[in-house]
């Protein structure tokens, strides 16, 4: 065995058993930078960014706690052919959006507040810390734990490995059940030095910047044995493990990013590939004609795939869901129940109570299943516990749909964000809703198509009762001159509404909805005309007029 570095730190010896209270608490997120964030790497994330807040803030299994805490972002990039700078941008930036920020972590141009390299640890990057994984080697090669191998360097497994692990327990792997495995790769032409295995290169990295808990998804599990094995090989203190289960799709599929090139070859297969002869970007021919091939299943190139066949987009990645118009804090609180629950029956809470109750010891072993429709569940009660300023905000900072910017006065944003306070599950669900029938003359409306049930029930029962009530309706809009905003509205109509007799506010509010959308089903109607404006809710009345009595509202008046 080597001689213990200067500065070893001894194992941690159960689940149960923190590091010495003076000792930081560090943890770790470790992507591979070959595409964008996928949702179970937002879990990983989330879990070990709570481990170090709790240290941090001595709160949970930490509280009594004097080390402090540190999350370390590192990227995996020694994949040099898939590894991009656009993806480790894309990576920070929705980890951002998820409030995730790190400790310590590299330079990443174009990521505000992350552009210069924080930490006394780094390099953040494998492909730059190349000089310390031969330093390691060097090492094992002078205590015989390795041989070379046509080019290639391995690591002598000659005896059993027992580990601890916050979910699983205590583990024994046989020395016989565990290969002599590769940890440095051959050199390749050109390379000054030669690049390591995942194995060796997970190790090094984490023992030098001395991380504590070590929480990864469950498919590293049976890569433990191998890394135990160098841990104490090379004399370091083993970390506590913490494997946390898969998520998986509702049909027990893995949730994986090959579900999206999935979708669009089926959407191919029933509608035909869509042509990309306008993409200008330089690498895209190719790579679609790759994806074509099923050579790869390049996320991006599904995505764009689906997008121009007009098919929905499976929401796998962390930015699929903030472009479908979740909230960030409902999605987390989501997440955090996908494998762990804090007990007492308790669903909804926000990051402070996560910090203050998760364990890891609470992590299940069983995979979990994503339910879309609970997530839809989670969003829409966290829309309505917004205020509406706050939702007002959060529709225009929504950068999916710029419809309603182009159309919406920013003074109009209150009145957007009460309209669907009540109704909405997604900020796309409003702006989608905006989009089709309140900025944009909906074409049901342009070439009378309205829902026929509506139409009969609202417009034409009782000899066209609602058309003339209708009519009433246009008459007291029209006259409300420039105060078109929702209180003199909804006087207005309750107005109309006394005065000509009618049974409830339902009378003219019904048929207007009709009028304007072509389907009775709207927000509030007195926040849909003032978001409409009154000049389009007139002109669209005068359409619905035109469509069943064959002229406009002003004529059959005159």
């Amino acid at each position: 065995m080597v001689e213990k570095p200067a500065h070893y730190t001894p194992p941690m010896a159960s689940p149960e058993i923190s590091p010495s209270p003076d000792r930081p608490v560090v943890t770790r997120f470790a992507p591979s930078p070959t595409g964008n964030l996928h949702i179970g790497g937002a879990r990983t994330a989330l879990y070990a960014w709570v481990v170090a807040q709790q240290a941090k803030r001595r709160v949970g299994p930490f509280k009594d706690h004097t080390g402090g805490g540190r999350f370390i972002l590192r990227f995996e990039d020694t994949d040099r052919a898939r590894s991009s700078t656009a993806s480790e941008k894309q990576i920070a930036e929705s980890m951002l959006w998820l409030g995730l920020d790190w400790d310590e972590g590299p330079a990443i141009e174009g990521v505000a507040g992350h552009e210069t390299t924080t930490g006394d640890h780094g390099p953040y990057r494998q492909s730059e810390r190349l000089p310390l994984y031969h330093e390691q080697l060097d090492r094992l090669r002078a205590a015989g734990h390795v041989y070379d191998d046509d080019g290639a360097v391995r690591f002598k497994v000659t005896q059993d490995v027992t580990f601890v692990d916050a979910v699983y327990g205590t583990v024994t792997v046989k020395a016989d059940d565990i290969e002599d495995f590769v940890i440095m790769k051959r050199k390749a032409d050109g390379d000054d030095l030669a690049y390591p295995t995942f194995h060796f290169a997970v190790v090094v990295d984490d023992a030098l910047m001395e991380v504590t808990h070590v929480i990864r998804g469950v498919e590293h599990l049976s890569n433990t044995p191998k890394h135990a094995a160098l841990y104490d090989a090379l004399g370091f203190g083993r970390p506590l493990w913490c494997h946390t289960p898969s998520i998986m799709n509702p049909d027990g599929s893995k949730m994986s990013k090959r579900d999206k090139a999935k979708a669009a070859r089926k959407a191919a297969d029933q509608f035909g590939w869509p042509s990309c002869s306008n993409v200008t970007a330089d690498d895209f021919q190719p790579r679609y004609a790759a994806f074509k091939a099923k050579e790869s299943d390049d996320a991006e190139i599904a995505s764009w795939t689906l997008a121009a066949l007009g098919q929905p987009i499976p929401e796998i990645e962390t930015l699929d869901f903030k472009q479908s118009g979740y909230l960030a804090k409902p999605l987390l609180n989501y997440l955090s129940l996908l494998g762990w629950n804090p007990g007492n029956d308790l669903e909804r809470f926000d990051l402070e109570i996560l910090i203050e109750t998760f364990d890891l010891s609470r992590v299940n072993k069983a995979n979990a299943r994503f339910d879309r429709d609970k997530l839809l569940d989670f969003n829409r009660d966290a829309i309505t516990q917004l205020t509406i300023p706050e939702l007002a905000a959060a529709i225009d900072n929504y950068d999916e749909h710029d419809g309603y910017r182009r159309h919406l006065p920013a003074d109009k944003l209150n009145w957007l964000a009460e309209a669907f306070h009540e109704r909405a599950r997604t900020l796309r669900e409003i702006a989608d809703e905006a989009e089709e029938y309140i900025f944009d003359a909906p074409a049901r409306v342009q070439d009378a198509d309205y829902e026929s049930k509506g139409a009969k029930k609202w417009l034409t029962k009782s000899d066209d009762q609602g058309l003339s009530d209708l009519a009433k309706a246009y008459e007291t809009l029209a006259a409300l001159d420039d105060d078109f905003t929702p209180d003199a509205i909804e006087t207005a109509l309750n107005t109309c509404v006394q005065e000509n007799d009618m049974k409830n506010l339902g009378s003219v509010a019904q048929p207007l909805r009709m009028a304007i959308r072509g389907t009775p089903v709207t927000p509030p109607i007195h926040l849909v005309l003032t978001l409409i404006g009154k000049g389009a809710t007139l002109r669209r009345i005068d359409a619905c007029w035109q469509a069943f009595k064959g002229k406009g509202v002003a004529e059959a008046s005159g």
